[in-house]
């Protein structure tokens, strides 16, 4: 009886391993795909391949969404302030906040969005959304996207996404670094405290 337990003991112990090690491996190595494009809060298009010269905090939000977003987004916005004290903003990382409802959040939204948590208006924080002309593409688009870093929603048919709550940190080559949990639990001393360390 006693063999039997242990077995059991250590088919347990390496039925968790493997399913750590699954993850652990699964996420080193998402890369969001470079040859995507999606268009900014101004209008321009944006491509994931053409800049491999800065870090990436990515998030995924959408403008309706009541709590976790608009308050990950207040938080990166009080870190984006810390990071340009500390003069890497810009230089050495940027932000990415991607809609999950590119219908809705066109560039004329987003550019209400930002201006009410006071986001100025420069390069280096981008608002991507998809091209009215083009929308089921671009949907898909970020979709790919989502996927890639693992990043998962789905609205149950009255516009009130559901959505798991990470923000990532990618390359220059927009490979996976680390992730962090969104609204009041994202951690900005953590996360900028992983900035610094890739940066230097």
């Amino acid at each position: 009886m006693k063999k039997i337990y242990l077995i059991c003991t250590l088919a347990v112990f390496v039925g968790i391993a493997a399913g750590i090690a699954f993850f652990l491996i699964r996420d080193a190595n998402a890369k969001i795909p470079s040859n995507i494009t999606l268009i900014n809060q101004n209008g321009d298009s944006y491509k994931f391949g053409a800049d491999d010269s800065k870090l990436k905090l990515v998030e995924f939000i959408y403008t309706h969404c009541p709590d976790i977003c608009p308050t990950t987004t207040q938080k990166m916005n009080v870190l984006k302030t810390e990071l340009e004290k500390s003069g890497v903003f810009g230089k050495d990382i940027e932000f990415l906040t991607i809609t999950i409802d590119p219908y809705r959040d066109t560039p004329k939204v987003l550019r209400g969005y930002m201006e009410g948590f006071g986001i100025s208006k420069d390069q280096n924080w981008l608002f991507l959304t998809g091209d009215r002309q083009n929308i089921k593409r671009d949907q898909k688009s970020i979709r790919e996207i989502a996927t890639s870093l693992q990043f998962q929603y789905k609205d149950p048919g009255n516009g009130q996404f559901i959505h798991t709550t990470n923000t990532y940190l990618v390359d220059k080559n927009n490979k996976f670094i680390a992730k962090f949990p969104m609204g009041e639990k994202f951690d900005k001393k953590e996360v900028y405290e992983k900035i610094m360390k890739k940066i230097n």
